[in-house]
């Protein structure tokens, strides 16, 4: 099977990757993957609302003290995370993960039909 495949205006040839996953547990809700979709796939919810806090944390190999102090100005105790709202919507330009400063996304190509 083939995976689909698109076209830019000058006929190149290039494809989708499209939203998979976000992996609410590294969001620090700073919105920008939100505000740079211009297709509706993401919401922002209440961390709460999502149970993350009740799970065992990792410990970051990179982070073995867990403070996270990367310098980039904002908190991972924010109270607000993005969750996928409708993945079927994504039209797979990835600019979600490229703007996400915490590496959040997952991606993945679709097979033709």
């Amino acid at each position: 099977m083939t995976v689909i495949v698109g076209l830019t205006l000058d006929g190149t040839e290039w494809t989708p990757q499209f939203v998979e996953a976000l992996d609410a547990r590294k969001c620090i809700g700073c919105g920008r993957c939100f505000r740079v979709c211009a297709r509706n796939v993401f919401e922002l919810v209440d961390r709460e609302s999502l149970d993350l806090d009740d799970e065992e944390e990792d410990l970051d190999d990179d982070d073995p003290f867990g403070d996270d102090d990367d310098d980039d100005g904002f908190s991972d105790d924010t109270s607000m995370v993005m969750t996928v709202k409708n993945n079927g919507d994504c039209i797979g330009c990835e600019a979600c993960s490229k703007i996400c400063p915490k590496g959040c996304f997952t991606h993945m190509t679709k097979q033709a039909a």
